[in-house]
């Protein structure tokens, strides 16, 4: 895949050696000089992934990188330090500053193309994500989140390794990693088995593993629908660079190279599950934004946007299948006269508990939409004739039965009026717009016809 990759260094000849590179494997690539610079250009140009050299003058990498992530414009792009300097107390400042990994120079162009992949991968997902939650947002349905408010207390994380990663990782309560759950796996095919009904927030692989092939691990846990997204970061030896990049390439997120430092690893398990969790909170987000737009907000039942959506649905399944189908509408008798004796709350109270009974008292295949006002529509799929009559029957009398709370210890009854359409398998002529209108002229008929009653109108 291919991703635009912005390129800071001071140095001319290493901005060039770079782009030269990553424009070879037919990567786009935009460059800078300055700290400065890459912070605007990060701001207008919306890079892929950034390649940060750490030693410039002016502001240094560290500093750039704390600014990019404090800027909600910016704080999602993916940032790898490219630098000289090769201790751990550099590796862990860069992390700190919210670096998404740390390549010293001379950067191996394997490493560094997986990496680019790798992280420009899960970037362009995450903006899928941000940018349906923007349009969301736009419209009021739901709020911006930030990273630091997602964040949890717990973590739990699953090391899948025959060896101890560090000695007392699992009841470790002080260091940087309290607050986070480890448990110890060494059975690959039970932990493949164990994630299917509990997953974790992320799962720790050592490439040394000996009794299953890791990558072949990886690989399954990344092909599964419900761990597809969870975060995997390996655990490699020195000598393991070849397996680690393939690693990047099934889609592990992040590494921690042997021997491992405490602190490093908590910044880099901190960060994944940072993402993590603000990614579900944008899942979950846009879940709660496409159920309000398909619910009505007074009785929890669908809205009239969502039958308009389905009825095409279930009746091109009914022709095509030659099975009966039913619609009817339901109108609350003088509703007005409820309003004007109770007040407009209690005439709320009477959509909701005629919407809450409609939810309860139907069948998990069919529809109930709140279709405007006091009206409802029922869809019943593969429903013969006498099915109906008798499902509609029995909605109209439980709605008599229900008992209205009007305060000062009162309460009342209301009925409903009924009008049924029914398609019997066989017509090629029939749309949804033909049924609610022979529906619509059947509940005409049963208010003329007195109210509190079931009229069909057959086809």
């Amino acid at each position: 895949m291919t991703a635009r990759v912005l390129v800071v260094d001071d140095l001319a000849p290493n901005v060039k050696l770079l782009e030269a590179k990553l424009r070879a494997e037919y990567f786009e690539v935009i460059t800078a000089l300055g700290g400065r610079e890459a912070i605007e250009l990060a701001r207008t140009q919306s890079p892929d992934i950034i390649l940060l050299d750490v030693m410039m003058p002016g502001i240094d990498g560290f500093e750039t990188c704390k600014l990019l992530k404090e800027d909600p414009l910016t704080r999602h792009i993916p940032v790898v330090m490219v630098t000289a300097l090769d201790q751990r107390s550099d590796r862990i400042a860069g992390l700190e500053a919210g670096a998404d990994d740390f390549l010293t120079k001379p950067v191996q162009d394997l490493a560094l193309f997986a990496r680019v992949r790798n992280l420009s991968r899960l970037k362009q997902m995450t903006d899928e994500l941000r940018h349906r939650h923007a349009q969301g947002a736009q419209l009021g349905a739901i709020e911006t989140p930030k990273i630091e408010d997602v964040e949890r207390e717990i973590g739990e994380v699953i090391i899948i390794s025959d060896r101890p990663v560090i000695e007392g990782l699992e009841n470790d309560s002080e260091s940087l990693l309290s607050g986070i759950n480890f448990s110890y796996q060494n059975d690959s095919r039970e932990l493949l088995d164990r994630i299917r009904t509990d997953l974790p927030d992320m799962i720790m692989v050592d490439l040394g593993l000996e009794s299953y092939d890791p990558l072949r691990l990886c690989s399954a846990i990344r092909s599964a629908e419900g761990s597809r997204l969870l975060p995997l970061l390996a655990i490699a030896d020195q000598e393991d660079t070849r397996r680690l990049v393939k690693a990047l390439d099934i889609g592990v997120n992040d590494y921690l190279m042997r021997p491992i430092d405490v602190q490093e690893m908590a910044a880099r398990v901190r960060t994944q599950l940072r993402r993590k969790w603000y990614v579900e909170h944008l899942r979950d987000s846009l879940s709660q934004s496409l159920e309000l737009a398909v619910l009505d907000g007074l009785t929890g039942i669908y809205n009239r946007r969502f039958l308009q959506s389905q009825l095409p649905r279930l009746l091109t399944k009914a022709v095509k299948r030659e099975l009966p189908l039913s619609v009817m509408i339901l109108d609350v008798d003088f509703f007005k006269a409820v309003n004007d004796t109770y007040g407009h709350d209690v005439g709320d109270a009477v959509l909701r508990e005629i919407g809450h009974m409609l939810h309860f008292s139907l069948r998990g295949m069919d529809l109930a939409c709140r279709y405007g006002g006091e009206e409802f529509v029922v869809v019943l799929p593969e429903t013969p004739r006498e099915g109906s009559e008798v499902i509609a029957e029995r909605l109209r009398k439980e709605i008599a039965g229900l008992q209205i709370d009007a305060g000062n210890g009162q309460s009342f009854s209301v009925t409903v009026s009924i009008g049924m359409a029914f398609f019997d398998g066989t017509s090629r002529e029939e749309t949804p717009a033909s049924l609610l209108k022979r529906a619509d002229e059947a509940l005409y008929r049963a208010k003329e016809g007195g109210r509190n009653r079931v009229i069909l109108e057959a086809a």
